[in-house]
């Protein structure tokens, strides 16, 4: 087994290296500390393939992991992939400052005992999503190749931005005179105050075509889809925005505002505002503008005239420390060194699908296109993926790795193929992200 190969001399060498080698629960499962505190875990087959693949966890609390879940964990480690991943360590969940570090180190700890693989690809899920678009802009050479899946490759800046954009205009439109806390939060528990305040309001206005309309509005600013539920989307207005409140009020502004926290404790202040901001301009782009459009009309409000009454009122500054440290540690460049493949649902109430029209921009004015591929599963669920979409994706990447091209299996025909024929992956038309 691998843990009896290497011995006492890759156990001094790991010493040496700064890693703690752990004592191990089984033969192919290991476990360590490394310098800075974070833990990492990692699993091995017998029948080890040569590939080590560096999981990224998405955002929650700092414990190490090298898989989404247990079916995707035993598919991939019955495959003959070698997993690893880190807890990231750090004050706050947003622990960007240390992923990538702590990643590089857990992978450099697992070659300690197992030695140089063939090839490492890297693979990250929702926050964990961006880690690995950090890590596909490394010049070390130590992957060869990135998978992100809901991945959140816009940033920080870009999402707490957004996030605003929508709390404020729901908050200011919908109750102005109901005070809601937006940033600069105290404790998860002043943050949690906020969203159950902002959920009430979001939800008492559902009893009139006005609060109605003016939900819509802040969903659009916030990058909302329209479809939640249900086995298709909606085509009705009505219900778009009935879905987009159910949405926000059950779990989102929670998520969300709770998020803005642990993101606020990392950089050491609220990196977003709203002063300054022309919320005409930024509505403007939104691929939900017919939706609002009509439900304002229904609902005889003036749009332009709350379009301008957010502008005018908007008095939210950005801590500039907050936003010059998340714009170092959070925010990808689009500077790719190795291939690769995004995978998003097209209906993501948490990571909208909208962050890939961003990234890709970003990736195509850094001169990287060429590495860089995005595909589609027509679903609603952040990170609602079957086991056999995300193997698809990974055969499509290893594809990309060994041949150099991506020779049509990064398209939707292709990977569903890949899946034994589920057809969920579609050609998709991402959208722009509001508040960009």
């Amino acid at each position: 087994m691998w843990g009896k190969k290497i011995g006492t001399v890759a156990a001094i060498a790991a010493v040496l290296c700064g890693f703690t080698v752990p004592a191990q629960a089984a033969d192919q499962h290991h476990t360590g500390t490394l310098p800075d505190g974070a833990t990492w875990v990692a699993d091995v087959p017998d029948g080890w393939n040569g590939t080590i693949i560096l999981y990224s966890h998405g955002f929650g609390p700092l414990t190490a992991q090298d898989a989404p879940d247990d079916a995707t964990r035993d598919a991939l480690l019955d495959r003959g992939y070698a997993l690893v991943g880190s807890s990231y360590s750090g004050p706050s969940w947003w622990a960007l400052d240390s992923a990538v570090r702590d990643q590089f180190d857990s992978l450099r700890a697992l070659e300690n005992l197992i030695g140089q693989p063939r090839r490492t690809l890297a693979w990250g899920t929702s926050m964990g999503g961006l880690v690995s678009a950090l890590e596909s802009e490394d010049g070390g050479h130590r992957i060869d190749g990135t998978l992100t899946t809901c991945g959140l490759v816009a940033g920080a800046l870009n999402l707490d931005d957004y996030q605003l954009n929508g709390e404020y205009a729901l908050s200011h439109l919908l109750a102005p005179d109901v005070p809601v806390k937006l940033v600069n939060y105290d404790s998860t528990a002043d943050a949690t105050a906020a969203a159950a305040t902002l959920a009430g309001v979001v939800g008492g206005a559902q009893a009139s075509p006005q609060g109605q309309a003016r939900t819509a509005l802040g969903a659009a600013l916030f990058n909302a889809p329209t479809w939640f539920t249900g086995a298709t989307p909606p085509a009705d207005y009505h219900e778009q925005e009935a879905q987009q409140a159910q949405q926000l009020t059950s779990f989102v502004l929670g998520f969300m505002m709770t998020g803005r926290y642990q993101v606020e404790l990392a950089a050491g202040g609220n990196s977003s505002g709203t002063a300054g901001v022309d919320y005409r301009a930024v509505f403007a782009r939104s691929s939900h503008a017919a939706q609002v459009r009509a439900l304002y009309r229904e609902a005889g409000l003036d749009l332009d005239a709350d379009l301008a009454k957010l502008t005018r009122d908007a008095n939210i500054h950005a801590d500039p420390v907050a936003t010059v440290r998340l714009a170092r540690t959070s925010m990808a460049t689009g500077r790719l060194r190795v291939p690769e493949l995004d995978i998003h649902t097209v209906a993501d109430q948490l990571v909208p699908v909208e962050q890939e029209n961003w990234y890709g921009h970003q990736v195509a004015a850094a001169g990287s296109a060429s590495r860089l591929w995005q595909a589609y599963v027509q679903a609603s669920g952040h990170c609602a993926f079957t086991t056999a979409e995300t193997l698809a994706a990974l055969n499509a990447l290893e594809h990309r790795v060994q041949t150099g091209q991506w020779d049509g299996e990064t398209e939707p025909a292709a990977l569903n193929a890949a899946t034994g024929g589920t057809g969920r992956y579609v050609d998709f038309r991402v959208p722009p992200l509001v508040g960009a």
